[in-house]
């Protein structure tokens, strides 16, 4: 593979593309309006023909103008048809940009005759020909698209900044933003016409069928790993300009791998976003599918761990000093988790709470002293509940068991405060 300045442009262009739409993918997303930005990207096709029938050319101007007045009109026509006919606001998405759609596309052929349009070029985009359209800028040759999509970017940026506090009282909670004087209405429609510039912006980068894989896949990656909207917005710019210099590496390089010279890099770039995603929606601390399993298999884990210590207690409790080992076999019976059993006495045997003797399991003097401070924890709670909440049949030790695995010492300090300090459970048994 030959790297030259045409790849480090073509580069360069995707990122700035990818970057201002995943700049205002985040309040699409937050807005839970990932599909107007699909249907805008489809709608703003009658614009720009309409653009370049009565203008005859290219010129951004004429595009720009045409495509947000359609962009507007989009979502002027979804709210109305949603509020006037009562349809969700999906099915009036996918009526208005179905329809518009369409009528570009038979516009787009009436206009290629007439004018030198490629309709290819407005659907796939044309991201590996960027380099060749230059503009000369203070003695510099620098690819038109890239002025465009880097304009575009701080045109966003700049709406962002100085309109965060609104749009992100907006997109939480537009009626408290009326409250607050902020017109829900205005920002909406703002953000709407930006969204169809951005998008007209990225056609000759991307196209309108990949523009919306810029729009929502990197916003949407960087959601699954933050809940703070700055964070979100870091996020999301990082993983669009990574997706941009995946795609196109990949686009030169993994073709090889099965017998083609290369591929698209747009469509690189759209395949690269979605892999980031997959792996923030497998990988992610928190909202991570393969994290939650981990997550939700340790709790399992210590909540048996909890349980064998808990029983083991009660054993030697009620045995005295000589306390009888327990079989694995009764423990397992008891616990009723299967293989969670097993997991958690290796578990307390590797960290030395428990040991193994001929007779079965044991308590070891850290063992004890744990399963101590879980048993005081759950008769705290039973105390305290059968005492101040009159709840004391039989429920009361299934609610206990449940709490018992989540109180610290802070807690089993109030406990003991709101219980008046007892010493004995509702059962008459010891607190330790």
């Amino acid at each position: 593979m030959e790297w030259t300045f045409i790849d480090s442009w073509i580069i360069v262009t995707g990122m700035l593309s990818a970057m201002s739409c995943a700049l205002l993918g985040n309040y699409l997303v937050l807005r839970r309006m990932s599909m107007m930005g699909d249907a805008i990207s489809h709608a703003v096709l009658p614009g720009l023909a309409i653009a370049f029938l009565i203008s005859g050319s290219r010129d951004s101007l004429p595009m720009l103008i045409g495509a947000v007045g359609v962009g507007v009109l989009t979502a002027v026509l979804i709210q109305a048809i949603s509020k006037l006919s009562g349809l969700d606001q999906g099915a009036s998405m996918g009526v208005i940009f179905t329809t518009l759609f369409a009528l570009g596309l038979i516009l787009i052929r009436q206009a290629a005759d007439h004018v030198d349009l490629d309709p290819g070029c407005v659907l796939y985009g044309a991201i590996e020909l960027t380099p060749l359209d230059v503009y000369t800028l203070f003695g510099w040759e620098v690819p038109r698209a890239a002025l465009t999509n880097g304009l575009m970017l701080f045109i966003n940026l700049l709406f962002v900044v100085f309109f965060f506090k609104e749009l992100r009282i907006t997109s939480f909670d537009p009626a408290l933003a009326t409250t607050m004087g902020f017109n829900a209405g205005i920002m909406h429609y703002v953000l709407m016409a930006l969204v169809a510039a951005t998008t007209i912006a990225a056609f000759e980068s991307v196209g309108s069928i990949l523009v919306i894989a810029m729009l929502i896949v990197p916003a949407a990656t960087a959601h699954l790993l933050t809940d703070r909207l700055a964070t979100m917005i870091a996020i999301s710019l990082a993983a669009a300009a990574l997706a941009a210099v995946l795609g196109h590496v990949g686009a030169i390089t993994v073709p090889a791998w099965i017998g083609f010279r290369d591929t698209s890099t747009a469509g690189m770039m759209a395949v690269a976003a979605g892999v980031l995603f997959v792996a923030a929606f497998l990988f992610a601390p928190r909202y991570g599918v393969i994290s939650r399993m981990i997550a939700q298999g340790l709790l399992t884990l210590g909540i048996n761990r909890d349980d064998i210590l808990g029983m083991l207690y009660r054993v030697q409790e009620l045995a005295g000093q000589r306390a009888p080992a327990v079989k694995t076999d009764d423990l397992r019976n008891a616990l009723q988790t299967g293989a969670w059993v097993n997991a958690a006495l290796l578990d307390l045997r590797r960290t030395k709470m428990v040991r193994r003797t001929p007779a079965g399991m044991v308590l070891t003097e850290s063992g004890l002293s744990s399963a101590a401070n879980l048993i005081r924890s759950h008769r705290l709670w039973e105390t305290y509940l059968c005492g101040q909440m009159g709840f004391c049949d039989a429920e009361a030790h299934y609610s206990a068991h449940q709490l018992e695995h989540v109180t610290d010492e802070v807690m089993q300090e109030r406990l003991k405060s709101a219980a008046n300090y007892p010493t004995r459970d509702p059962h008459q048994k010891i607190i330790p």
